[in-house]
């Protein structure tokens, strides 16, 4: 991944995290680390409810895209592919109990909003499943 231009350009994701809802509620705590130096991204979230998430991130060469993995603690996996949009937000895509999921990260001035939409009807409609705002913990 060395020298290649998309390598960095979800990191501005990295930090430590509080997390917040649309309505101000703390939500939890995510810890995003740079891996290898090779533009490769490491989460941990922590949610107050319980949960416990992992993915990793990177940037595939060779079918040039983003691509994330995650698994949580209630044994949610997902699979995600995308890339960062001409508005500079990142947007991976992917499919899990039969919907479609799509995650959006933006900037957003004061750090980093996540919205997690699913599409049950092929991406006519979406719903939202997860809205998250990161501010530096």
């Amino acid at each position: 991944m060395m020298g290649d231009d998309h390598a960095h350009e979800f990191d501005f994701w990295i930090g430590e995290w509080d997390v917040y809802g649309p309505g101000g509620a703390h939500l939890g705590v995510n810890s995003i680390t740079p891996l290898f130096g090779t533009g490769a991204l490491a989460e941990h979230w922590r949610s107050d409810s319980g949960i416990e998430g992992r993915s990793l991130n990177c940037f595939d060469q060779e079918r040039h895209c983003w691509h994330q993995t995650w698994v949580d603690s209630s044994g949610e996996m997902l699979q995600l592919d995308g890339g960062l949009r001409e508005d500079g937000a990142m947007v991976m895509e992917g499919l899990s109990g039969g919907e479609q999921q799509r995650i959006t990260w933006s900037l957003d001035g004061v750090g980093v909003t996540q919205l997690w939409e699913t599409s049950g009807d092929g991406g006519s409609t979406w719903a939202i499943a997860f809205e998250g705002h990161y501010r530096h913990g």
